[in-house]
């Protein structure tokens, strides 16, 4: 006989009398969690196959519906929880990875919740915002270490390539595949109406976002798909993605069921295949091994673009940081463990990497310590969630930001952590024509617009309270942060105050 050790995590509650029985919730759910009796009246529902994605709640007319988590449990053990069997039985049974989407769920320490900003009162005087200037504009890129003058004393031009940003808030990567056209259309015409940049990701670049070039940052990762010297060409900047926060040490793998139509035109490889990328480039194995990918994209695009290299964060980030900076890279993207993923093995995503807001603080502190801070910009991502993440980033020390789960939340997302089965209802992880329809380009890209605009007005209101007036001013101005419930080493490594030093 055979043993379901299942019992769903998620229960669909309808209520009858409030349900008139228009089947929008059978329709609207690619995870056929509704479906009708056989007599073709009375719907029924197979709790088994919801992943608490929201939709069929949202879509009901009469708010017939709710979705709640499951009250039956295994017998308590604060060792062996539900989540903890549940994974045993589940690998039992397939023999299977375990994957997972998103970020890291577990209750571990978020920083930026434990850092307060400070503000001025009387001896420096606050700004207001809405009566005078505050600069969000940035430049990414190398600095350069001296100003240069020709025989008539006339200032050189001999900056590197940079990127101008009218905010510090990009749109990290996320590859053509992984997520829907929409999705890319949504996040590259917010980008060039709030006058910044999204990453196409690892996934090539679709021919119809070519008109972007310039707010566009172009992905080199270890599988190198889709990439050409139309590819290299087609952006503002070119990013070598050397790892991830949430699968730090490993590759990516894109399921052959995504690999369809224009995704596989896109990345150059046939339908139905598996995208593997592998988890070493397997031409770096050293700092200048990386110099020569470096110096070859820099080659292949006539020096007129910035070189990114993004890595994830790990213990030893400061020195593998201060290698990169000296290898040529313009710009530094540091990637937390809390970043999320179209799809990460749960074991890594899990208990691999560690937190952005230390590995960002001690980079600062290395690269500025060693003399070489202005080689590089930094750019902080993995689990921004709010303007007061983006100013408490960059008083640690970063030029810049990347968010993605953010911005997927604004397009809809509800966090159901099931992106990699490719059924997202809300239109941005699939790749099924029916759902990705689900997602207005248009209506994506003004509420990408609403929130950063938001957050903008926010980090404004902040610096003024500061008495500071430009972000270039408060990038790696820790003195601006203090510490609560923090202990001593921890604020070692932050570099900043505890709360009423």
């Amino acid at each position: 006989m055979s043993i379901n050790y299942f019992y769903p995590e998620f229960e669909v509650i309808r209520d009858k009398e409030k349900c008139v029985h228009c089947g929008l919730c059978v329709s609207e759910c690619a995870n056929q969690v509704h479906s009708y009796k056989a007599d073709g009246k009375q719907l029924t529902v197979d709790d088994a196959k919801c992943v608490n994605c929201h939709r069929c709640v949202c879509v009901c007319p009469s708010r017939a519906l709710q979705i709640r988590k499951s009250n039956h449990n295994f017998k308590y053990n604060a060792n062996w929880s539900r989540r903890t069997i549940m994974e045993i039985y589940s690998q039992a049974e397939t023999g299977g990875v375990l994957l997972s989407s998103m970020g890291n769920p577990k209750d571990m320490p978020v920083y930026w919740d434990k850092i307060l900003i400070n503000a001025s009162q009387v001896t420096n005087p606050s700004i207001d915002p809405l009566r005078e200037p505050m600069e969000t504009k940035v430049f990414l890129g190398s600095k350069p270490t001296a100003i240069q003058r020709d025989g008539k004393g006339k200032i050189i031009n001999n900056m590197p390539p940079h990127i101008a940003l009218d905010v510090p808030i990009l749109f990290s990567a996320m590859s053509y595949g992984s997520i829907s056209l929409n999705a890319h259309a949504s996040l590259a015409n917010a980008a060039v109406e709030l006058g910044t940049c999204y990453n196409a990701g690892e996934g090539g670049l679709h021919e119809d976002f070519y008109r972007y070039r310039d707010n566009t940052i172009i992905q080199v990762a270890s599988g190198r798909f889709g990439v050409h010297k139309g590819y290299l060409e087609a952006g503002a900047a070119i990013e070598i993605k050397m790892g991830q926060g949430a699968k730090p040490g490993i590759g990516g793998h894109l399921p052959g069921n995504k690999i369809v139509g224009d995704v596989s035109k896109t990345r150059m490889i046939p339908e139905g295949s598996d995208a593997i990328s592998p988890a070493p480039h397997h031409d770096i194995y050293s700092i200048e091994d990386l110099r020569q990918l470096v110096y070859s994209l820099k080659e292949a695009t006539d020096y007129k673009k910035p070189i990114i290299v993004k890595v994830a964060a790990v213990h030893n980030i400061a020195s593998i940081a201060s290698g990169i900076a000296r290898s040529g890279a313009d710009i530094i993207a540091l990637d937390g463990f809390r970043g999320g993923t179209g799809a990460a093995p749960t074991r890594i995503r899990d208990n691999v990497g560690i937190p952005i807001e230390l590995a960002l603080a001690s980079v600062d502190e290395r690269l500025r310590q060693e003399g070489i801070r202005g080689n590089v910009s930094l750019i902080a991502g993995g689990s921004l969630r709010n303007s007061a993440d983006v100013v408490k980033a960059i008083a640690l020390g970063a030029d810049a930001v990347y968010i993605a789960t953010s911005a997927l939340i604004a397009l809809g997302c509800h966090l159901c952590r099931g992106c990699h089965s490719g059924t997202c209802n809300w239109g941005i992880a699939t790749q099924n024509p029916a759902l990705i329809a689900r997602l207005d380009p248009e209506e994506g890209k003004q509420r990408l617009v609403n929130l950063v605009s938001a957050w903008t007005h926010e980090i404004k209101e902040m610096m003024g309270g500061m008495g500071i007036n430009s972000i270039e001013a408060l990038t790696g101005n820790r003195l601006m942060l203090r510490g609560i419930g923090l202990n001593s080493k921890e604020l070692e490594v932050l570099g900043i105050m505890h709360a009423g030093e």
